[in-house]
């Protein structure tokens, strides 16, 4: 039980700082349009971090196998791992929107989901088909069935009309069919560009206005998404989607892994799922990083805690003079 409590109660503040040092790396990368500037400087100010955090971890959901090095890849072992740390499962994403970041586009965030052992789930395929709803809507979706006809579903549970329902997703030409779905049957989309993390937690937040997050995104970012969405009270399914010729390959011999609903259950087991992230960009549910006088910056990160559904806000100033680290990875 110490353990337990130890990861839920105190870890989740720890991790601010690495997707703290992660974002403060990256944003002064905001507009530059340079994506992999961004993205390696998010990688270099987290793992900086991650070492300083007392957890034997090991990354389930990253940036790839061992030989895409330096990103954080799948299988890596980050804490500084000592005798009483708790072993944990960690899924990151050092920047969730890239291009955005790049462009100067809002709602790009560094996010990390951690849990116990073995409760994360895990895979290498990169691609997902995906349903996301709010606690209103929960048990109104079902991914074997049409799009339309959970739409009308979550109209339903939500007391909404279907012209009042908004659904949101990547803006893809893959998303076309799913495009014309929503505006035959009169729904509201709103699409965004890049980072379906925060696009799939926008439906577990009133003020963002959104009902649905469906289509097709990142396996890696579904998981992160389910390990929030659970914390919020939320509902969301995935199936894995082969796109490469490797992974359908892989289909037509494991046509069953393709196949299954993933249940939120499934891809974040338990109750004691952390989920930790900072704004990078302005976005829906988080503030970027901003630059004030002094060399001080401000940021805003959001930590959230299954058990028990707590969800806090932290919003910090940092005096860079004084965090020679940070301004190492930041150049």
């Amino acid at each position: 039980m110490y353990v337990k409590h130890q990861m839920n109660r105190n870890l989740g503040l720890s991790l601010v700082r690495v997707t703290e040092n992660a974002a403060i790396a990256c944003a002064k990368w905001m507009g530059r349009g340079d994506k992999d500037a961004a993205d390696q400087s998010a990688v270099n100010g987290m793992r900086l971090m991650f070492d300083t955090i007392e957890i034997d971890g090991e990354v389930v959901i990253g940036e790839g196998e061992k030989d895409e090095a330096p990103m954080l890849y799948i299988g890596e072992r980050i804490g500084k791992a000592g005798i009483a740390a708790p072993q944990v499962d960690i899924a990151v994403d050092p920047l969730d929107g890239t291009t955005s970041t790049a462009k100067g586009i809002g709602n790009a965030i560094s996010v990390i989901a951690v849990a116990p052992r073995g409760q994360l789930f895990r895979t290498k395929v990169f691609y997902m088909e995906k349903i996301a709803v709010g606690p209103e809507a929960k048990g109104a979706i079902d991914l074997n069935k049409p799009l339309k006809q959970n739409l009308i579903s979550v109209a339903e549970a939500t007391g909404k009309r279907i012209e009042e329902l908004t659904v949101s997703m990547l803006e893809r030409d893959r998303h076309n069919d799913l495009i014309k779905e929503c505006r035959e049957l009169g729904c509201r989309i709103k699409l965004f560009r890049d980072g379906d993390v925060g696009g799939a937690i926008a439906t577990c937040m009133e003020e963002s206005g959104v009902d649905v997050m469906t289509g097709i995104g990142g396996a890696p970012e579904g998981v992160l998404a389910a390990a929030a969405i659970k914390c919020l009270g939320g509902e969301m399914q995935g199936r894995l989607y082969a796109k490469t010729e490797e992974e359908k390959l892989l289909k037509e011999k494991q046509p069953d892994m393709f196949e299954r609903i993933l249940t939120l259950d499934d891809l974040v087991q338990g109750d004691a799922a952390l989920f930790v992230a900072t704004g990078v960009t302005d976005g829906d549910m988080l503030r970027g990083v901003r630059y004030l006088p002094n060399n001080v910056v401000k940021t805003h990160s959001v930590v959230m805690r299954s058990e028990t559904g707590t969800i806090r806000f932290v919003e910090a100033l940092h005096h860079m003079d004084r965090k020679p680290a940070y301004a190492q990875v930041s150049k």
